[in-house]
């Protein structure tokens, strides 16, 4: 039986979500508050520059190509894909980087180069990462977090000590060498923790970096969302922005609507891919199943302090991804997580799309992405904003050997404030909540209401957790336990 089902957000896992649901035969709507489609994955245009706003890496390609065979599609079908080499770039000080290329063999000459040995350490690391990677994508990130039953697998069960150790520690007894353990901690960080504190069955991540390699829609992230979006209107799915919810609508402890802009949308079912936290305060307060004291108790991912950058001239001695970690890592890391502050000397992510993608800017001249993690729930000013706009161009400028300064045509920042006003982001946080051991699988924050029937969520504040490719397998998870709630 046709149900009609109406969709609060339109980020990858409101969109994935909604090609599911529309497959299973319902009538489907995604309403999205701001005027362009994508969540955090919105795209930002001015001047003859192209920005994404949000997610820029390209990783787990076989979960984009899974997604679209669920349809009998390709990725192809939608968008096409280059493969970047070098994969990115770390900055370790003034002509000192390290360049990751887009092959396993060409990064164990790098290491063996750097750290005697450490090229055949690596070789076993990422053998055990792929191990790990295919037990957990290609099957528990698959379960919808509903008993933790779903964690105990004959293959899980030979891992038991994995998921007590942690990432940092695994790494520190292979590496000696401080520079390859950071880019061997770096991919975990977008799992929204701590190397430290993150799981060592994690080190998947490595082999999503090291083995699957880095790539790039031809014009950008949001060549994504707009197959995604292709794909929905294709199944049926209809889109309205602008559409700004106010109330969802309870009538003995079920959902039977919404309310958007002052009018009622009745509706049998209701999904959030919005903020978790934001949700349940459209909810009457008996009708939230996580209070104020439990949102507050969660680790969550990192804010960022981001800026879109358009140049007149083409910049040097830059790969299209770039890591600066010229300053102490693990400093930056507390200020994140243990004692939340402006940090004094930030690592900073720079993104130059115009490298590869000459549409991303006009002629001759070169866009350019910043981002500085933040502790959630950080002060923001325009004075701050600005402060560490002058503390990142000027180590770039010395990093690279180059003046940009004075070549900046635009720029415009977004930091917490934006997190909280564009996407009503719990604290202003960019990734949503950190995958750390007591916020995995089972005990995250539930795809379906304990207490409102026909209430359901999905995103990065539930399962699987942060990252576009979860993010997909989210919207799938929650379509199935509607599908599995409309058969009982």
């Amino acid at each position: 039986m046709t149900k009609t089902i109406a969709i609060i957000g339109s980020g990858f896992s409101s969109l994935a979500a909604s090609c599911y649901l529309s497959q299973q035969g319902n009538k489907v709507t995604i309403y999205e508050k701001n005027e362009s489609i994508g969540g955090r994955a919105r795209q930002f245009k001015k001047d003859g520059f192209t920005f994404d706003m949000g997610p820029s890496w390209y990783w787990m390609p076989d979960v984009f190509e899974k997604f679209f065979s669920d349809f009998g599609k390709n990725t192809s079908d939608y968008y096409e894909l280059i493969k970047l080499n070098p994969a990115y770039r770390v900055y370790f000080g003034i002509n000192d980087f390290i360049n990751i290329y887009d092959n396993i063999d060409a990064i164990k000459t790098t290491f063996e180069g750097i750290e005697k040995g450490s090229g055949s350490k690596l070789e076993a690391f990422i053998h055990q990462a792929k191990s790990n990677y295919d037990i957990a994508i290609k099957d528990l990130v698959y379960r919808p977090g509903v008993s933790p039953l779903e964690l105990i697998t004959p293959q899980t069960a030979l891992k038991l000590n994995q998921f007590f150790g942690t990432v940092s520690s695994d790494i520190r007894k292979k590496f000696k060498n401080e520079r390859l353990i950071q880019i061997l901690e770096f991919p975990v960080l977008f799992l929204g923790a701590k190397p430290t504190k993150t799981p060592s069955f994690y080190n998947f991540m490595n082999y999503a970096d090291f083995g699957l390699g880095t790539w790039h829609p031809k014009t950008g992230m949001f060549d994504v969302v707009r197959g995604i979006e292709k794909l929905a209107i294709e199944l049926g799915v209809t889109i309205e922005t602008n559409a700004s919810i106010e109330k969802i609508i309870v009538e003995n402890k079920t959902a039977t609507g919404i309310i958007i802009n002052g009018k009622t949308i009745k509706a049998d079912i209701i999904v959030s891919g919005a903020d978790y936290q934001h949700t349940e305060t459209l909810l009457d307060e008996t009708h939230r199943c996580y209070s104020a004291k439990y949102w507050e108790s969660r680790i969550f991912a990192p804010s960022s302090l981001l800026f879109f950058v358009g140049f007149n001239k083409k910049i040097e001695n830059i790969t299209h991804h770039a890591l600066f970690f010229d300053v102490d890592f693990n400093q930056h890391a507390a200020d994140i997580y243990d004692d939340p502050k402006w940090p004094e000397a930030p690592l900073f992510y720079a993104n130059f799309p115009s490298k590869t993608d000459a549409s991303a800017a006009p002629n001759g001249m070169e866009s350019g992405f910043f981002l500085i993690p933040l502790a959630p729930g950080i002060k923001d000013t325009e004075e701050l904003r600005e402060e560490y706009f002058e503390k990142i161009i000027t180590r770039f400028e010395e990093l690279t050997q180059q003046k940009i300064r004075n070549n900046i045509i635009f720029k415009r920042s977004f930091c917490k404030n934006d997190f909280v006003a564009d996407y009503n982001a719990y604290k202003g946080n960019a990734y949503g909540m950190a995958n750390t051991l007591l916020q995995t699988a089972f005990l995250r924050p539930k795809l379906k209401s304990k207490k409102v029937r026909n209430l359901f969520f999905t995103g990065q504040l539930t399962v699987p957790g942060p990252g576009v490719p979860p993010a997909l397998i989210s919207g799938k998870l929650v379509a199935e336990l509607i599908h599995q709630s409309l058969r009982s």
